[in-house]
């Protein structure tokens, strides 16, 4: 399994997750009771970027169509989003959170 570093442990706070691209794929790292997540970062439904959301109780809206999605699982939870989201396995080594691109 190959891994990115994606961003530091510091650049991400539970309501202003990271966004980043990983081999031009645009991915979200979200933090949650604790625990990191990374998610495809864009909405499903149209183009815009979920970590440019409101993040609240484990759950980031979509800022242009009001989608709503579970950090934790990626599930949809309210519509348009049209499917759920794509989950990336993640690991922190050195205070870098990486990635691998094989999804979960």
């Amino acid at each position: 399994m190959s891994w990115t570093n994606v961003c530091e442990v510091s650049q991400v706070k539970e309501e202003f997750p990271f966004s980043g691209t990983v081999s031009g794929k645009e991915i979200g790292i979200y933090l949650v009771d604790g625990e990191y997540y990374a998610l495809e970062d864009v909405c499903p439904h149209a183009y815009a970027l979920l970590s440019q959301g409101f993040v609240e109780d484990g759950k980031v809206e979509c800022p242009l169509h009001e989608a709503i999605f579970d950090i934790k699982t990626g599930q949809c939870l309210r519509e348009p989003g049209g499917r759920d989201l794509k989950r990336y396995p993640l690991r922190i080594l050195d205070n870098r959170i990486q990635i691998t691109l094989i999804e979960e």
